[in-house]
């Protein structure tokens, strides 16, 4: 396997997909009805701030890490976002973090017993610890399938409502991009009904403008994307930011992240040239 999240766990674009992910949940967690979430590339789940691979890039301090250096500043959903990765991540003694959770983790916090999620996960030694990482979790179940077939199964749940989450590596981003496209038009033709939400990273603004393009002329209604940049656009970095793009976004949510993101900028240290957006793409 070339990709793994080890190396950027934690990092500013983590931040701001967990965040928006959160909040995802919380919508949905607001109705008394049971829902479904399901993730199509979830990774191992939990990342030891002294690995090896964290170390290297220690992308974390830029993100995860620069918030608990402000967490007595923070407020709302941002504090409650890292007190909870305080809690499940931890040293229970000293309150430093040992391990950052990744988005399976969060989802499996917050899920009710009648609640349930599907996680896809590949790459066996990743799955493995996965499994390791959730086997507390009884309405947790981890599959080692590709999540892009895997959701022609899956879909439409026996629940009404629910989440699927899309996060891929973007090893290739053209090609990942025209996976995403497919599956999402796929996917919106057997659950109509059904949130996705699809995280990308914006290392050129092209290659994002094109899946904007094709989405908005697909004919699916209701797509929101959200956006946080803490560098120029197509500067010369590793990643200048990253988004999240939401078909069926719950009520408010677009509210929500408008005043969330430019939260998280500030708290993040961004320049005066990092940017932080959330635009209906597609309204209802």
């Amino acid at each position: 396997m070339k990709y793994r999240h080890s190396y950027h766990a934690g990092n500013f674009a983590d931040t701001m997909k967990h965040l928006v992910l959160l909040e995802l949940l919380q919508a949905l967690l607001r109705k008394p009805g049971e829902f479904v979430f399901i993730e199509t590339h979830a990774g191992r789940g939990q990342y030891p701030i002294a690995s090896r691979e964290m170390r290297a890039t220690a992308e974390y301090r830029a993100g995860i890490g620069r918030l608990l250096e402000n967490r007595e500043r923070l407020d709302g959903s941002i504090r409650d976002y890292v007190e909870l990765v305080l809690r499940l991540g931890g040293d229970p003694q000293s309150g430093r973090l040992q391990r950052y959770p990744g988005s399976p983790l969060l989802a499996a916090a917050l899920l009710r017993p009648t609640d349930r999620a599907v996680l896809l996960e590949l790459e066996p030694a990743e799955r493995r610890a996965l499994e390791r990482a959730l086997e507390s979790h009884r309405n947790v179940s981890v599959r080692g399938e590709d999540g892009y077939a895997a959701l022609r199964g899956l879909l439409p749940p026996p629940e009404r409502r629910g989440l699927v989450l899309i996060d891929p590596p973007y090893e290739q981003q053209a090609n990942e991009f025209e996976r995403v496209h497919a599956t999402l038009l796929d996917s919106h033709r057997r659950w109509a009904t059904g949130i996705y939400a699809v995280w990308y990273p914006i290392k050129e603004r092209a290659p994002v403008a094109r899946f904007h393009t094709r989405l908005a002329d697909s004919g699916v209604r209701r797509i929101l994307y959200a956006e946080l940049s803490l560098f120029a656009e197509d500067s010369r970095v590793a990643l200048n930011g990253s988004g999240m793009l939401i078909i069926n976004p719950p009520w408010k949510l677009g509210s929500s992240l408008r005043a969330l993101l430019p939260a998280l900028q500030r708290a993040l240290g961004g320049s005066s040239d990092s940017d932080a957006r959330c635009a209906w793409l597609v309204p209802e």
